[in-house]
């Protein structure tokens, strides 16, 4: 079968990962970046792709233009593309499908919810892609488009889609950060992050076998105050405002929890 023509917009981590997938369906045609060099990086690694630095040079007439750009830039995009004849896609978590706007063809949205680096391979059959069309009629050319990448599609629109971007956010971004903060403690004391591997391996199948709440161990939903106030004096800056700010929520949940549970004790309450 013949592979549909495509246009990449923007040659960052996610359209990297994503160019590379569609390739087994769709040909390639060109690759689009305000730097060239970018553009050239990314079609040396896409045979027969071109690279280019202009939206002007775009070609109009592909089937698919996915369009994986800064958030602040796809509004930009869209109004510099509105002429294309083709499917056009942004990736974007936190964007609307309003965005598109100014795209007289087919439009919607092709998230794929995973965290990208472009020295770091991905399965991307394995990842989720979160899917709206601007008409109903636009669907099942985003299907297509996705079933080229991934097998895991689900459907999600703006408001939907914002906040998985935010749960996302929480738990990989935010969670790097603190894995920041406990590779800089072990490191002030002779250690690596590597010490750490095992408990991070098994805190993460915890809490996806048995869920998060479950999984949750550690002074603060003990209630045990002699060990976080010990914590505490040893840490300072934003080190300890975090701290003490993530202690307070998980006592805060767990009391949250007791209280809504039927046969709770108020004696089991966390004490603040």
């Amino acid at each position: 079968m013949e592979r549909r023509p495509a246009v990449i917009i923007g040659a960052g981590n996610v359209a990297t990962h994503m160019a590379k997938a569609l390739c087994a369906r769709y040909r390639v045609r060109q690759i689009y970046s305000r730097d060239i060099s970018n553009a050239e990086a990314l079609a040396s690694a896409i045979p027969g792709s071109q690279a280019v630095s202009d939206l002007a040079e775009v070609d109009r007439d592909a089937s698919l233009y996915l369009i994986s750009v800064s958030d602040n830039a796809i509004a930009d995009v869209a109004r510099q593309l509105s002429d294309i004849g083709g499917l056009a896609v942004h990736t974007s978590g936190s964007v609307g499908i309003e965005a598109l706007g100014p795209i007289k063809s087919a439009a919607g949205v092709l998230y794929p919810l995973q965290t990208f680096s472009k020295g770091a391979d991905v399965d991307m059959s394995q990842v989720p892609l979160f899917l709206e069309a601007r008409r109903q009629a636009d669907m099942p050319g985003i299907e297509e488009a996705a079933r080229a990448i991934s097998r895991r599609i689900y459907h999600a629109d703006s408001s939907q889609r914002a906040a998985l971007h935010i749960a996302a956010v929480f738990g990989c971004n935010f969670f790097n950060h603190l894995l920041t903060i406990s590779a800089r403690l072990l490191a002030d004391k002779g250690y690596s992050l590597e010490v750490l591997r095992p408990l991070l391996e098994t805190t993460l199948r915890k809490a996806m076998d048995i869920g998060p709440d479950q999984a949750q161990t550690g002074p603060a939903v003990r209630g045990d105050r002699n060990v976080t106030d010990k914590h505490m004096s040893q840490l300072g800056g934003t080190d300890k405002e975090i701290y003490s700010l993530l202690t307070q929520a998980i006592i805060s949940h767990k009391n949250e929890q007791n209280r809504l549970r039927p046969d709770s004790d108020p004696r089991n309450s966390v004490r603040r």
